[in-house]
């Protein structure tokens, strides 16, 4: 297997699917540290923002050729995501505790990104040298002639949707009810 096979082989089936499975691992980490009743709806908003920055990284890795744009494309992401984790982080642990396990899959969950530009890069040397040489680099976005399997592309979507889709939706379910649960209910008398 050359290089680039290998790098992509590292890419689909190893660092996808663990990013996918980190995804759902914080998921639990909110779930035990009662996002709905600290936290909210504000931070679960953040991990849509996430969840939907990495979906744009995969797609464009899976489909579209990957020339410079899809590189600098696949860097911005993860410069946002690292930015907006920022952001999250910033306003969700004066709130609610984000322990050592919590910390250590944040910290997964953010070199995932990295380390599939990096493998991208070796991928299509070509082209990441390109944006460091004084050779024209191609920004022109254009679909692969040769996308990634059919069936990868299934069963990863099928990951997404059961390991972090569904369980964000029934955590924005959970925080949205618990933010109902206390507008409803009275506050307490002021003491006389």
């Amino acid at each position: 297997m050359s290089t680039p096979e290998s790098a992509r082989f590292l890419l689909m089936y190893v660092v996808i699917p663990l990013w996918i499975l980190a995804g759902f691992a914080d998921w639990i980490c909110h779930r035990r540290t009662n996002i709905e009743g600290t936290s909210g709806m504000k931070e679960n908003v953040f991990h849509w923002v996430l969840l939907a920055q990495g979906a744009v990284a995969v797609i464009a890795m899976a489909l579209l050729e990957v020339n410079a744009l899809v590189l600098l494309l696949v860097f911005a992401v993860f410069l946002a995501h690292e930015f907006t984790t920022w952001l999250e982080l910033h306003y969700t642990v004066p709130l609610r505790q984000v322990g050592p396990g919590e910390q250590m899959i944040h910290s997964f969950l953010e070199l995932m990104p990295l380390v599939a530009l990096a493998l991208l890069a070796v991928m299509h040397w070509d082209q990441a040298t390109s944006l460091l040489s004084e050779s024209m680099p191609d920004f022109s976005p254009y679909l692969k002639d040769e996308p990634w399997p059919a069936q990868w592309l299934k069963y990863t979507a099928l990951a997404v949707l059961l390991l972090n889709v569904l369980p964000l939706a029934e955590e924005s379910w959970r925080c949205s009810r618990a933010a109902a649960l206390r507008s409803r209910t009275p506050a307490p008398p002021a003491p006389t």
